[in-house]
């Protein structure tokens, strides 16, 4: 269950633009809250000169565009999304909120993922720089982007099996579209059913058609070349050419002169989802925990199903065999664990690319300055001036020597096997998400069947203890 909250983050009174965004990012970054920094993700940034990153591409933004705003500029966009305890472990969630900001930003924006840890709920800060990597654009906050948040972390959220919030009062539905197909029948349906009466007794002509509508309490009305209807209790006439294809004037001539055949249209009904194999319940547990009577006979009558359920699955996927049904179940879940290590190294190669190349984009950018500093004899008065330059030239070059990197590889190069793996990692996904479908059913009919195996020999052992009793 994820809950979401988008906050653009503005310079406030008494703060300069750098202590504005170093003040947030120093919370989400919190090494106590992010298990000492391991649940910090960075994308085109390092999380650890994410501020200074940040400023820079505004500075570039505004030496490239000559737009400048004032206090109410927005210099970074905050993302707070929760999820349900014990539903998510912390490195899923920090997955899941990269993707998040992948997705929303489009990947066009350095942002950074914070997941945090210190309370019963697991969740994450994204933060993402107004200015895009190119430092040509911003940003812009929208009309409706609270529910473009909600909607594509609800998205993430039923891809990857999470639970939703999901909101008791509907918003943007009337009370009849929320209802569904328990709504009552509108306007235009009702009439629909009438001329369908109508038809029903074969009138002659259209003149007849329209006495047998007017006897049954429609009003009939003619606009013009139109015909106009309204049963009692409705307020607004309806159209005639308004009730859509088959209820025309056209088809009801066609209809009439016998050169057409009237179809009542049905009303189309939302096809449910097939059933799945669900874990049977343990009945004991459950009243050892303080269920009553009516949970017992609700998860009874569940049990049954899933019973039948699990029947029909194993003799659907010819699984009759309990040694085959084992082998099966292991293989997909092989198979499943193969994929998930595939798609963890590929977004593991991912991150290390990206990391690449946003210092090697930042080495190439401050040399120069870095070189001037040098010369200056690394002046204290030098480097207050370009502190921010200085300390990005100074991460690249640690980054490098931490990742080993004797020479530079090419943007480019580094930028095509980036799309190489994403476009590997997309075609893998959709492999796996099909795996853990199949491993789910499949471990889960096999469990039903323990556990009814596991249930009968007691009740074996319970029959041979009352005939010794005997």
């Amino acid at each position: 269950m994820a809950t979401t909250r988008i906050m653009p983050l503005h310079i406030g009174k008494g703060r300069t633009e750098s202590r504005a965004i170093s003040a947030i990012i120093d919370y989400v970054a919190n090494p106590q809250k992010t298990d000492h920094g391991r649940l910090i993700t960075g994308y085109e940034c390092d999380s650890r000169v994410a501020d200074a990153e940040f400023m820079l591409a505004k500075r570039q933004y505004i030496a490239a565009t000559g737009r400048v705003r004032g206090a109410d500029d927005v210099i970074a966009y905050h993302v707070r999304q929760s999820f349900f305890p014990g539903e998510i472990t912390p490195e899923e969630a920090n997955r899941l909120g990269v993707e998040f900001a992948k997705r929303f930003t489009k990947g066009k924006h350095a942002f950074i993922v914070c997941t945090h840890i210190d309370k019963a709920h697991v969740h994450n800060h994204i933060i993402w720089s107004s200015v895009n990597l190119d430092c040509d654009r911003k940003f812009r906050n929208f009309w409706g982007s609270t529910k473009a948040v909600r909607r594509l972390s609800d998205t993430l959220c039923i891809e990857n099996g999470l639970s939703i919030v999901e909101n008791p009062k509907p918003h943007g539905k009337s009370y009849d579209q929320w209802l569904g197909d328990q709504a009552k029948p509108s306007h235009r349906e009702l009439l629909r059913a009438t001329i369908d009466n109508a038809l029903a007794q074969k009138p002659a002509d259209l003149n007849e058609l329209l006495k047998l509508l007017r006897e049954s309490g429609c009003e009939v009305s003619k606009r013009g070349k139109s015909y106009r209807l309204k049963l009692p209790g409705w307020s607004k006439v309806s159209r005639l050419d308004s009730l859509g294809e088959g209820y025309t004037l056209e088809d009801l001539l066609a209809v009439l002169a016998g050169n057409k055949e009237h179809t009542p249209r049905q009303k189309s009904a939302k096809q449910a989802d097939p059933p799945k194999v669900n874990l049977l319940l343990d009945i004991q547990a459950k009243l050892r925990d303080g269920k009553g009577a009516g949970y017992v006979r609700w998860a009874k009558v569940f049990n049954l199903k899933q019973m039948a359920q699990t029947v029909n699955f194993l003799t659907e996927h010819q699984l009759l065999d309990y040694a085959e049904l084992a082998e099966k179940a292991a293989a997909a879940t092989a198979h499943h664990n193969e994929l998930s290590a595939k798609i963890k190294a590929a977004e593991k190669r991912m991150a290390e690319i990206a990391v690449l190349r946003t210092h090697i984009i930042n080495y190439a950018k401050t040399r120069d300055t870095y070189v001037a500093y040098r010369k200056a004899g690394y002046s204290k008065k030098f480097r207050e001036a370009h502190e921010e330059e200085i300390l990005l030239h100074q991460a690249a070059k640690n980054v490098f020597d931490d990742m080993g990197v004797k020479k530079l590889p090419k943007v480019k190069e580094l930028q095509a096997e980036y799309a190489r793996l994403l476009e590997e990692k997309k075609m893998t996904y959709a492999e796996y998400r099909r795996s853990r479908e199949e491993m789910r059913e499949l471990l889960a009919a096999k469990a039903n069947v323990d556990r009814l195996l596991n249930m009968e020999a007691e009740h074996d052992t319970e029959r041979e203890k009352d005939h010794e009793q005997r």
